[in-house]
């Protein structure tokens, strides 16, 4: 049902109380860490029914205590990949810090803007740099998308993918102005060939030169630029800041993120995302944007409910956190380029195009081979995840048969298995059911 068009902004975005009509339950808690995480194991389910939403959600977004230790401990880890070519280290790396870290919302919106600021190591050819990179992203995921934008514009590895190491006066390096415009801010059809040819002017003087970024003040245009009505001398640091003095730009971003976090299968009328576009272009702090989302009657409505799939990575690590297990991820981070999420490589500069891109006849045929490869007592995987010890662990305060359990943990709704099912060909036909697809 569309219910897009027709909501009321002021309610869809005022945060949602409890009632008795729309009570708190299991499956709007199940819902909230399919999206704000990587799903939930049954403890963070039952906490957060006891907490309630707010509580949940304040927990979510407030970074814990031992959040720095934890950094810390995985920025030297991440540094084990040296000098290397390749980034298949960097990958289970960053795979283990999704299912590890003590801020779940901090890594997958650090997940959203690796597709948006698309970098592929194809190009860049450098852990290192696509460390670099990742880190930069992270240190903003949560914060100002203007502060994120001019350190991205600066990065090494966004230069190097965009084929914009050299940038001098005499030649205009359009790419990058291109990409920033047209991918990064504005969106697709907002500004003319004109505008990036000004505003390529601007990034003049911007090097790459062994692994640094490098302005080199002689080979700047410091001449007048003619930008969406403005006329000035302007830097990149200029261009920027028109580009983000334009309403398309906090349009732009919002609705993406709205289909990251709240629905990709309908799109939001214009009324309805006005207060928060509105509220974006103001500062573009991140974080109230998305406490904005999460927090809001619209979030936690049925318009929002399983409308949206899975990317591969919410698929797998969705079975990984309920099971409490953990799997090894180099070998994960290769199945999951098998599935078309070959992180550090996305496939074109707008990243994972997502959506119905990655459900195909084949893709759920892969998906259902890595649910039983994560599954099954042995193989490649070792048999690390056990379902059987989880039950121990729970079933008896769940008072309910072995199926529904799995049935709440991973669907947060009822079942029935067929007759004579064993627990690990429930659980298998759980995780490859369509709603288990769906976030």
């Amino acid at each position: 049902m569309d219910t897009q068009q027709t909501l009321d902004p002021n309610w869809a975005w005022a945060p949602y109380r409890p009632s008795t009509e729309h009570p708190w339950t299991l499956a709007r808690a199940g819902h909230l860490y399919r999206r704000a995480a990587f799903g939930a194991n049954w403890t963070q389910l039952q906490q957060a029914l006891v907490h309630g939403p707010r509580k949940t959600i304040d927990g979510l977004l407030t970074p814990p205590a031992d959040l720095a230790a934890f950094n810390r401990t995985y920025d030297d880890y991440d540094r084990s990949v040296g000098s290397s070519e390749s980034a298949d280290e960097l990958r289970a790396w960053w795979l283990r810090r999704m299912l590890l870290t003590p801020c779940p919302l901090l890594e997958k919106m650090t997940l959203f803007w690796h597709s948006h600021f698309a970098v592929s190591n194809g190009v860049v050819k450098s852990a290192a740099f696509m460390r670099q990179y990742l880190q930069l992203i992270r240190s903003q995921a949560l914060g100002s998308f203007h502060t994120l934008v001019q350190d991205m514009v600066h990065d090494p590895a966004l230069l190097i993918g965009m084929d914009a190491i050299e940038n001098r006066k005499s030649r205009p390096n359009e790419s990058l102005a291109r990409t920033l415009i047209e991918d990064f801010t504005l969106g697709t059809g907002a500004a003319t060939d004109q505008d990036i040819r000004q505003a390529a002017r601007a990034f003049t003087g911007n090097f790459v030169r062994r692994g640094r970024f490098l302005f080199i003040e002689r080979e700047h245009d410091d001449g007048d630029k003619q930008l969406f009505g403005q006329t000035g001398p302007f830097t990149d640091k200029d261009v920027i800041s028109i580009l983000l003095e334009q309403p398309a730009t906090a349009e732009h971003i919002v609705h993406k993120v709205y289909a990251w976090l709240l629905n990709e299968a309908s799109p939001p009328s214009d009324s309805l995302m006005a207060p928060l576009t509105r509220s974006f272009a103001r500062d573009y702090n991140m974080s109230r944007l998305v406490e904005t989302m999460l927090r809001s009657n619209l979030f936690f409505s049925e318009a929002c409910y399983r409308q949206r799939i899975k990317c591969p990575v919410e698929y797998a690590l969705g079975m990984v956190q309920g099971l409490e297990g953990m799997v090894s991820t180099t070998q994960l981070a290769t199945d999951l380029a098998a599935l078309g999420q070959n992180l550090f490589h996305p496939p074109t500069l707008r990243g994972w195009p997502g959506k119905e891109a990655w459900i195909n006849q084949a893709t759920l045929i892969q998906r259902a081979n890595l649910a039983h490869a994560l599954l099954q007592g042995s193989g490649p995987y070792q048999g690390k995840l056990d379902a059987r010890a989880i039950l121990e662990k729970y079933a008896h305060t769940a008072n309910q048969p072995d199926a529904q359990f799995f049935a709440d943990l991973f669907l947060q709704q009822a079942m029935t298995p067929a007759s004579g099912e064993s627990i690990e060909q429930s659980l298998y036909d759980i995780v490859t059911s369509p709603e288990f697809n769906l976030a």
